[in-house]
């Protein structure tokens, strides 16, 4: 099968800056050798709290793009994805997202509090049911997403749920570089 008529694989980050070790980095070269088309939503240098100018990011990014995507999000990106589905009318093939925040579980030092992250737009979270297939991921020791709040989060989004395990929160400082299931998982979307 050639590129032409796979759908793009659309990579959506979280908040952090770009670490040529993560596994999504990894999965967008992998996915390149193999001549798939491949987007990574860039990062933002102003307003980058916004939920709405990551959303505008995202746009961006898939307008550009003929034909169906898949998308394939990590933590904060999970939830850019989640807020930008309740108004596109883009043809999504699916989404993987992978060990999303949960917005209820207190952040770690390092991250936005409750506060910040309402006042940009982050809150209330998206419940509504995604108008494409979905595969959530969740972790039972993530710190940013707590195991059962992902798990809801999978129902109301009408998305497959699947247990990772413990992942941490799937970073490279949990030991996740190379993550070999995105692309089992993408197979199923």
């Amino acid at each position: 099968m050639n590129s032409a008529i796979l759908p793009t694989i659309v990579i959506v980050p979280g908040l952090r800056d770009h670490m040529q070790d993560h596994w999504q980095t990894l999965l967008a070269e992998r996915l390149r050798k193999q001549k798939r088309a491949v987007h990574i939503v860039p990062q933002i240098d102003q307003d980058k709290a916004l939920c709405s100018a990551r959303i505008a990011n995202l746009e961006c990014v898939v307008s550009g793009i003929k034909g169906p995507i898949i998308l394939v999000a990590h933590s904060m990106g999970c939830l850019i994805t989640v807020h930008w589905a309740q108004s596109t009318g883009r043809e999504v093939r699916g989404a993987l997202l992978a060990a999303p925040a949960d917005l209820d579980t207190p952040l770690p030092a390092g991250y936005s509090n409750p506060q910040t992250l309402a006042t940009n737009g982050w809150t209330p979270l998206p419940r509504a049911r995604l108008p494409f297939p979905s595969i959530v991921v969740g972790s039972r020791n993530d710190p940013i997403g707590g195991f059962e709040q992902v798990r809801k989060l999978a129902k109301a989004w009408g998305s497959r749920f699947v247990d990772g395990g413990e992942i941490g929160h799937l970073s490279p400082a949990d030991g996740y570089g190379n993550w070999p299931k995105a692309e089992d998982l993408l197979q199923e979307l």
